[in-house]
């Protein structure tokens, strides 16, 4: 962006999108060869640890093989998880059997049925962006340090609070339709915002919810059951619940790297949508691993959300090749995840410091970012009009 008062540049999406035309197409095959060998390696990694843990007399001088086992296991879940991202974006009435697949494998089991997510279109929707609608914006650059600090503190609480919504709180919805409103609206839901207010689902959906719910149900129940009857340790779900916090605090980090959170009411343009997103195309290796299923390419997923995951490195070549050098899209690029968090933890800080000069804004930013995040609420409002 311009550090003058000059209009903020024009983006021509039909121009991006003719460059990408031809890679609306998700392939099956990718789909399913992925999610499988990411659950495959997440429970043979699990299994193996916790086998170590059963059959050694002494297991604590394997302790770093149960370690590295551990984390392979949180990484391999964490990709299967996300694949839920992906299914709020196939087209209605693709991938059916894929979308119970995931649900029945992965979804259920893990008390993160797909249902809880549909709400991530709102977040693509230029009306509800970085509003009230949007579950998944919070204005973290516009708030104190401390509020990223509890946002990241949260994953340790969170494992359990999808154990009382299906464990407790859905068997009680059902019987009293005041609380089943509460529940549906105020905690159905996987997103940033602890404020969010679930839209109301069609009668339609509902019955698909009930069915999710009882599988969740059942998960619940029986690994309490199974628990006080002897037939598994208690130490099983310990390590199984600390995976799950692991693969909700490695999500959070991804999360603060996802967008730039400059903006903290009111609508927003599309072009505004693209510049508060990020691209993070280096280290891919590395990222895949943080950011996996896409979502290192943020900002291009928000451009052309239908872009199935298997093609945006490949997209994102082809439009930094081909896009003019001034194009609005190479300033959604980002060095590394930490740099960007860095920027939006500085900018935190000044929050708790108060008012500061333009030139301690831009301190500690990436040149590719100093030029949006430097220009601060006077560039909020250009990029609304």
């Amino acid at each position: 962006m311009p550090d003058h008062p000059n209009p903020v540049p024009q983006f021509s999406i039909a121009e991006a999108r003719r460059i990408v035309q031809d890679l609306f197409e998700p392939d099956p095959r990718i789909y399913w060869a992925d999610f499988l060998l990411s659950l495959g390696v997440g429970s043979a990694s699990f299994l193996g640890s916790r086998l170590i843990v059963r059959f050694s007399a002494d297991w604590h001088p394997w302790w770093p093989a149960i370690g590295l086992l551990s984390v392979v296991a949180s990484l391999a879940f964490y990709r299967a998880s996300l694949f839920t991202h992906e299914l709020t974006h196939l087209r209605r009435g693709e991938f059916r059997l894929f979308r119970l697949a995931w649900d029945g494998l992965f979804g259920i089991p893990s008390l993160m049925p797909s249902f809880l997510y549909h709400v991530h279109l709102a977040h693509h929707r230029r009306k509800h962006y970085a509003t009230r609608e949007d579950g998944e914006y919070l204005p973290l650059a516009r708030r104190p340090a401390w509020h990223i600090v509890w946002y990241l503190a949260q994953s340790v609480l969170i494992p359990a609070l999808g154990i009382v919504r299906f464990g407790l709180l859905t068997p009680l919805s059902w019987a009293s339709p005041r609380f089943r409103g509460w529940l549906i609206r105020r905690a159905s839901s996987m997103v940033i915002d602890p404020t969010y207010v679930r839209p109301m689902p069609t009668p339609e959906q509902l019955r698909g919810w009930r069915i999710q719910e009882a599988g969740c149900l059942a998960v619940v129940w029986l690994a309490v059951l199974a628990t006080v009857s002897g037939i598994v340790l208690p130490s099983l779900f310990l390590h199984l619940y600390a995976i799950a916090v692991a693969i909700v605090l490695l999500n959070e980090i991804r999360t603060l790297g996802a967008h730039r959170y400059q903006f903290a009411e009111g609508e927003v343009t599309f072009v505004a949508q693209l510049t508060d997103s990020l691209n993070h195309p280096g280290w891919p290796w590395l990222g895949e691993l943080w950011a996996p299923v896409g979502l290192r390419f943020h900002a291009l997923h928000h451009l052309f959300p239908s872009l199935p995951y298997h093609v945006l490195a490949k997209a994102h070549r082809r439009l930094m090749r081909e896009l003019p050098p001034d194009s609005l899209y190479r300033q959604t690029v980002s060095p590394s995840l930490w740099r960007s968090i860095r920027v939006l933890w500085s900018q935190a800080r000044q929050v708790n410091r108060g008012p500061a000069s333009e030139q301690n804004r831009k301190d500690d930013t990436h040149p590719s970012l100093s030029r949006s995040i430097s220009l601060g609420e006077p560039f909020s409002r250009r990029l609304r009009s």
